[in-house]
């Protein structure tokens, strides 16, 4: 059997019908197929929207309308039409053989407006944008839509925004409020449901730590607008942050409500040298406002809880070697090293080196000893104190063995002491001092030695102040610094040049040892009239033949970083970058400038200011250092050099590299260069131009150009120091003052323990020489406030001079001096 859908002209499909919600529908649909009259025709089944409909109410008529020809009429019937009812109809004979479908019709309703979106019940931050979306739906069309605020009209049936569907754009909501909308039709006026905005804080910001100590966070943040409605309080969260990222915990360690003002609050017991996230909420009448993200915070350091343990010594005739393992527990810090503490006591600070070996020299009973470990914050526990006896070893029993072998040792040197003699006699000659050569056996070697005619004293020889050549005053100032020989320990050498060499030292206090730098001097040099030393640690003057110490040497304080041009290559280049923030990098800056201030006060100018020529000591202050090039003024602000010399020519004043004449604003220029290695870290100026043609290249006046991430003001700094002509350039007074004024403007910086240096793509970094950009200069402002610290110059071998400011964080090596040491300036006679 074939079936199919009626043909138009017979209406045998659905129609479309509009009626009005609650009216009867009726709908009627005719299939015709072919078949034998003993055959019975198909039901057929109505559809909504493409979907069966199973039980809806239905009539069906099969007629046989002759010879092989059947008629199915089938009417839907709804009673009382829904808006659930509206959409497309058509019927269908639906078998396994065969699918076949009428043409659709529809029912449509005219009536008032429906909603299909209507405002919702939402939470907005006070005075931020939002928007509000409402749908309504005929027939008949169109639909239009008037906005309601609390009941109150926003718009007019004439508005673009009627038009439905209409969406409501609110620039900001400072008060809760209530919003519906009416839709209008032909028919009437429908009205939605209501939705409530409710309006809430912003987040809290700026959330930083105003106060850190080893066991507490002092925070302090800013409430976010609560539009109309003040807000009453805020919670504060913690929770703890290991060092594995990706184990971190969720549990909060502080959960707690704070009323305001003041806005800030005080996080306890916590423990030392961690890292704690925080957050912040703040709550209005209407609610709480969006967490703040969360802000990792650091403790300070603390010292280690528990002392270093499996402490041992054992006895070697006078040497003690002292052992021990790391304190168990927590250090509460990052540990620095350990300090042992032996008979009268004396310190020893070892390092991170986990064994010392105590060399005896005096005799001694017995030894007590003890060990802690310490950090940045300072010392740990002692271990408790433990006494080491000094006995004489019990002799050993008499060998034949070692007998023949003393007889057989004897005998060779007496043979050999025989032969030195007669050797001797051959060659023997007479001085007018006495006899030159002498035979004599050290240790089983010839060893050739000088005997005077006369007695003498073979005591050790002592330089005095007096046999220096020096002035009373001089002397007197030097009195107070004179150290003893022998409670200065030299150690490894730290670095050679010209005059002698730096070695590492420690210098004996009252009750501790003192880690210091010992400049010597090569015994060429020893013994020129035109050298003075002048220090601020100690000098001694003691010659001690017999043990090759060197006379004089000059006790200086401890330059643990080394010269700043290197630190900052290695925080480039080295095996292990480091991140040097910006604030860093001014502040070396400034440390410099506060030097040359005060050098300059004094009517010094240096002639080779750089970074290789500053010095970093542990407390990460810049000292500028090697005068080696200083003259003093004394007639006239300026000095000529007398003589053509090698010179750091990419440092120097175009105008000294012309006429080779100085002036402190030649000094000024040099620190506008020093500035830049800093900002580039390390950098050689000028890349890419030889020294040769360094002052053709200034002469037409290119400059330095900004390296990338130096901020403008630092560059407008730098290149004031480069004016042609000097009087233009700024003094160091003003330079320290706008360098300040920059340190204190600039942001605090990110703990650098966790951040590494990211060498930059090296097209970036190539800054060069060439079209150095004159920055716009305003006006700088004078600063006519005078030094707020104190500055000391210490002078190491001649024209060799170092400039400390002195800052609070650096004076534990001067306060731990007695006497407390003389901070003189001098330099030689001649250049």
């Amino acid at each position: 059997m074939q079936w199919g859908p009626a043909g138009h002209s017979e209406g045998g499909n659905p129609r479309t019908v509009i009626s009005s919600l609650g009216k009867p529908v009726v709908m009627d649909c005719t299939l015709r197929g072919t078949g034998g009259e003993e055959e019975d025709p198909p039901d057929v089944l109505w559809l909504r929207d493409s979907v069966p409909l199973h039980y809806t109410d239905t009539n069906q008529f099969q007629v046989h309308t002759g010879g092989n020809s059947w008629t199915v009429i089938s009417t839907l019937r709804i009673e009382k039409v829904q808006l659930s009812d509206m959409g497309s109809y058509q019927c269908a004979v639906l078998s396994e053989e065969q699918e076949i479908f009428s043409k659709e019709g529809s029912i449509q309703l005219e009536g008032l407006p429906h909603f299909s979106v209507e405002p919702q019940h939402m939470s907005v931050e006070a005075n931020v944008s939002l928007s509000l979306s409402c749908v309504a739906h005929g027939p008949p069309e169109p639909v239009r839509v008037i906005w309601l605020q609390d009941g109150a009209p926003l718009n007019s049936l004439t508005d673009p925004v009627a038009l439905s569907p209409s969406t409501f754009n609110l620039t900001g909501l400072n008060r809760t409020s209530t919003f519906s909308c009416e839709a209008h039709n032909r028919k009437g006026v429908a009205t939605s449901g209501s939705g409530t905005i409710t309006v809430l804080p912003s987040r809290p910001k700026h959330v930083r730590a105003v106060e850190i100590t080893q066991s507490s966070l002092r925070l302090s943040w800013t409430p976010g607008f609560g539009g109309d409605y003040p807000i009453i309080h805020c919670s504060v969260q913690a929770k703890h942050l290991s060092e594995d990222l990706e184990e971190q915990p969720d549990e909060l360690i502080h959960n707690q409500n704070v009323d305001i003002p003041p806005i800030t609050h005080l996080i306890e017991d916590l423990e030392p040298h961690s890292s704690y996230a925080v957050r912040v909420a703040c709550h209005s009448s209407q609610g709480p406002s969006d967490w703040s993200p969360w802000v990792e915070l650091r403790t300070k350091e603390g010292v280690p809880e528990n002392p270093p343990v499996n402490v041992t010594a054992v006895l070697n005739g006078t040497e003690v070697l002292m052992a021990w393992e790391g304190p168990p527990g927590r250090l509460n810090g990052e540990l620095q090293g350990y300090m042992v503490e032996y008979s009268t006591p004396f310190y020893v600070d070892t390092g991170l080196d986990t064994e010392l070996s105590i060399n005896l020299s005096m005799p001694l009973s017995n030894v007590s000893f003890r060990v802690c470990a310490y950090t940045g914050a300072g010392r740990g526990p002692w271990t408790p104190s433990q006494t080491l006896s000094l006995v004489n070893p019990p002799p050993t029993e008499f060998s034949w063995h070692w007998w023949y072998v003393v007889m057989g040792i004897a005998g060779a040197v007496s043979m050999a002491v025989l032969m030195v003699v007669y050797v001797a006699k051959l060659r023997r000659k007479e001085t007018r001092f006495g006899e030159a050569f002498e035979p004599m056996m050290e240790s089983g070697e010839l060893v050739v030695r000088y005997r005077a005619r006369r007695t003498y004293s073979r005591r050790t020889t002592e330089a005095t102040l007096n046999s220096l050549g020096i002035s009373d005053e001089l002397k007197q100032k030097l009195q107070d610094v004179m150290v003893d020989r022998h409670k200065l320990t030299l150690g490894k050498t730290l670095g050679e040049g010209e005059f002698g060499s730096v070695m590492e030292g420690l210098l004996m206090q009252e009750e501790s040892v003192l880690k210091v730098a010992v400049k010597t001097m090569k015994s060429e040099k020893g013994d020129s009239p035109n050298l003075i030393w002048c220090v601020i640690t100690g000098v001694c003057l003691q010659t001690v033949e017999s043990e090759g110490y060197p006379s004089p040497v000059v006790i200086l304080p401890y330059m643990k970083h080394g010269d700043l041009h290197s630190y900052l290559l290695y925080s480039r280049l080295g095996d292990c970058p480091v991140y040097l923030p910006s604030q860093m990098l001014v502040k070396f800056m400034t440390d410099i400038a506060r030097g040359m201030e005060y050098l300059s006060s004094k009517n010094f100018i240096h002639r080779d200011l750089a970074a290789r020529n500053c010095m970093l000591n542990e407390n990460m202050n810049v000292c500028v250092a090697d005068f080696g090039l200083s003259k003093k003024i004394y007639n006239g602000d300026y000095y000529r050099q007398g003589r053509i010399s090698k010179m750091p020519v990419k440092w120097i004043a175009i105008e000294s590299l012309a006429d080779r004449v100085y002036t402190t604003k030649s000094d000024v220029w040099s620190f506008g260069v020093t500035m830049w290695e800093i900002a580039t870290r390390g950098q050689t100026p000028y890349p890419g131009v030889e020294n040769s043609e360094i002052y053709d290249y200034l002469r037409q006046g290119n400059r330095l150009k900004q390296p990338p991430d130096c901020l403008d003001c630092i560059y407008a700094l730098m290149f004031s120091c480069w004016l042609l002509s000097p009087k233009d350039r700024p003094s160091f007074e003003t330079l320290r003052c706008e360098l300040e004024k920059a340190l204190e403007d600039l942001p605090d910086s990110q703990d650098p323990d966790e951040i590494l240096y990211v060498n930059m793509d090296e097209s970036s970094m190539e800054l060069g020489a060439v079209g150095g950009r004159d920055p716009i200069r305003g006006p700088s402002p004078l600063c006519l406030k005078g030094l707020d610290s104190v500055t000391t110059v210490e002078v190491h071998h001649p024209n060799r001079y170092v400039l400390c400011p002195q800052h609070e964080t650096n004076r534990a090596l001067s306060d731990s001096l007695n006497p407390p040491p003389q901070q003189i300036l001098c330099t030689s006679t001649h250049s």
